[in-house]
């Protein structure tokens, strides 16, 4: 099992971060290789990536989720993985994004990627582009504040 951990800061406040990272199907805005994202119910996502040519689907279920604070997720098909993003307020108008993940690395490419920190620099990029996605926004495209437990 492979794992990264990546933060970033954010010039919005914790309820605006917050309800953008649940806006699944916004995400191919800002993360590289996802293609497409479909929320099917509260708790379940349907997931089209290309990474390195290759396409994959897969499923992720939400594990948990508390609003301005944490979004913790699965895979239920595909490849072993699973995460948590926190949200933390630094300040009324600044919030720092904590992505942790682990995934189970899958043939020759994605272990050598992994041995050289590939997928730390890919999670930094993404959250990279987040920062820019909702700094130039200003606001949320929506927002889910359900509780999963």
């Amino acid at each position: 099992m492979e794992s990264v951990t990546q933060s970033i800061d954010v010039d919005v406040p914790v309820s605006i971060a917050y309800n953008q990272w649940t806006q699944f199907e916004d995400f191919p805005h800002f993360m590289e290789g996802v293609e497409e994202v479909r929320q099917i119910t509260d708790t379940s996502t349907r997931w089209k990536t290309k990474v390195g040519g290759k396409e994959l689907e897969f499923d992720a279920r939400i594990t948990e989720q508390h609003p301005d604070e944490r979004v913790a997720w699965t895979s239920t098909t595909g490849p072993d993985h699973a995460g948590v993003v926190t949200f933390h307020r630094l300040g009324d108008t600044t919030t720092r994004v904590t992505v942790q993940m682990d995934w189970d690395p899958q043939g020759a490419a994605e272990k050598i990627g992994a041995a050289f920190n590939v997928d730390d620099r890919r999670v930094q990029d993404d959250l990279k582009r987040f920062k820019a996605f909702i700094e130039s926004r200003g606001t949320e495209t929506g927002a889910w504040r359900g509780d999963v437990s």
